[in-house]
């Protein structure tokens, strides 16, 4: 299955989190966990349209790394892969 975001929407593939504590403790698949607020881009919609209805292009591409909001994208999961997709508006910075 492919997934092709619509408007200014982008799907990520998150980071993997540590499993390991800086002090070396291991933690449990059980433990609770945050997300991770980074991942690469891995598909980017067109853009949103204005006014106009002309499409305004997306500012990041796929491949970028970035950092996005906690709580602002959505999760989905595609062949037991967890995906997140956002809009434009959730993205924070770009890591270079």
């Amino acid at each position: 299955m492919k997934i092709k975001p619509l408007a200014d929407y982008v799907l990520i593939e998150p980071d993997k989190e540590e499993t390991k504590t800086e002090s070396g403790i291991l933690l449990p698949e059980t433990a609770d966990k945050e997300k991770p607020e980074q991942g690469t881009i891995i598909a980017v919609g067109p853009g949103r349209k204005n006014k106009a209805g002309n499409v305004i292009p997306l500012e990041i591409k796929i491949g970028d790394k970035v950092l996005f909001t906690k709580y602002g994208p959505n999760e989905i999961k595609v062949k037991d892969k967890e995906y997140l997709i956002a809009k434009q508006e959730d993205i924070l910075a770009i890591i270079e």
